[in-house]
């Protein structure tokens, strides 16, 4: 990757500085690394507690690795008073500050956004949290579990006569993760135009409720809360996982001339005049009835043989991939998503990296996940040479 390819970045030259853990924080400071912003990682002593989490390859973290690309780490102490002094000074360098701890918690340490505010209006200062900075909630902790659970996602997750199951993914932190950095690109661009940074307070609950807008319009058109239909849909049908001979397979028709396409498909082009399923409100209104036809329709076809019939009539399908499945597609193959990358110690490791192609092309990797402090020396001599230059506040 030469300087050419880096500099050309959406965000060269925007400089970040994450005190973060775990999850929401650190996948936000890592959406702006993969757009070229240089990302400083202030790590307690400890770590980030995501780097005693297995797996493991020579002692480092796999899922360390999964959102720290693209950074660099120092180590402080922010209650000892050199090590503080050494953050202040961090975020006097900074463009932009991701913190993802309680509310009040840096202010307490002196690094909070309104003590830098005054002397830099141009500071973008990015707070993640569990319930935001205000509210009665404010000062509670939060999980993507617990989130999940207090936002509703868990009641419309699994079976309908099933006990309560939680995304399979952390979607509450990620989600989060995504509207800090949508949130924190936003105001770049305002800095551009007249000068002014801000504070972001983003949530993981408000985050959870705002990637839930069909269900929440559900509930505000209806006055009735959405209810759990394992791989159904509340307002279309056939668009669900059905059973076939040898496993299970999903099949989404989501409209009138794709459930044309599956009654052709199943060989029984009358069903489409069925009076209770000509319209997809319903389909979705029978959709177990509609479900039993076709199940007896797969029972003795193959999920392969089902897929393919399915995609060669256009209508969306797919078989129900484990991680290794999904992973070995070709599609993946051939879109780069999976790169080698080098842990610490040299040792090499395999991660999904960018998905976003910008003019053709994905954003590179152009650092492995840092080892812990590992960084401390080349930060401190950088920092030093832009306060010898003026360009600190």
């Amino acid at each position: 990757m030469n300087n050419d390819d880096l500099n050309d970045a959406p965000l060269a030259g925007t400089r970040v500085v994450e005190f973060c853990t775990v999850a929401a924080g650190p996948y936000c400071g890592m959406l702006l690394a993969d757009m070229g912003a240089e990302v400083i990682k202030v790590e307690s002593r400890d770590g980030d507690t995501l780097r005693q989490w297995p797996p493991f390859c020579e002692g480092f973290s796999e899922n360390f690795a999964s959102l720290n690309r693209n950074k660099r780490s120092i180590a402080l102490d922010l209650k000892d008073e050199e090590d503080n002094r050494i953050a202040r000074r961090l975020i006097a360098s900074a463009d932009v500050v991701i913190e993802n701890n309680r509310p009040g918690a840096m202010a307490r340490l002196g690094l909070g956004y309104e003590r830098f505010a005054s002397d830099n209006p141009r500071l973008i200062y990015c707070s993640l949290s569990a319930y935001g900075q205000s509210g009665p909630r404010a000062n509670e902790g939060g999980f993507d579990l617990t989130i999940q659970a207090r936002s509703g996602i868990m009641s419309v997750t699994g079976e309908e006569q099933g006990g309560p199951v939680k995304a399979g993914v952390p979607i509450s932190d990620f989600a989060t993760g995504l509207y800090g950095a949508f949130s924190v690109a936003s105001l770049l661009v305002r800095r551009i135009r007249d000068g002014r940074g801000g504070h972001v307070d983003v949530s993981m609950l408000g985050s959870s409720l705002a990637i839930a807008a069909l269900q929440v319009s559900e509930y505000f058109g209806s006055g009735r809360n959405p209810r759990k239909l394992g791989a159904a849909h509340p307002r279309n049908a056939p668009y669900q996982a059905f059973r076939a001979r040898d496993g299970s397979f999903v099949m989404a028709a989501g409209n009138n001339k794709l459930w044309r396409g599956v009654c052709e498909v199943v060989g029984n082009p009358d069903l489409a005049s069925d009076p209770r399923f000509l319209t997809p409100s319903d389909r979705a209104a029978s959709q177990q009835a509609l479900a039993d036809i076709l199940e007896a329709a797969f029972a003795d076809r193959d999920v392969a043989e089902l897929v393919a019939s399915f995609a060669a009539a256009g209508i969306p399908c797919s078989p129900i991939n484990s991680y290794s499945d999904a992973l070995s597609d070709p599609h993946v193959e051939a879109m780069g998503w999976v790169q080698d990358i080098a842990s610490p110690a040299g040792h090499g490791i395999r991660t999904l990296g960018p998905v976003v192609r910008l003019d053709g092309a994905l954003s590179p990797i152009t650092r492995s996940p840092p080892a812990l402090d590992g960084d401390r020396e080349d930060i401190l001599a950088e920092l030093a040479v832009l306060e010898n230059a003026g360009r600190v506040l």
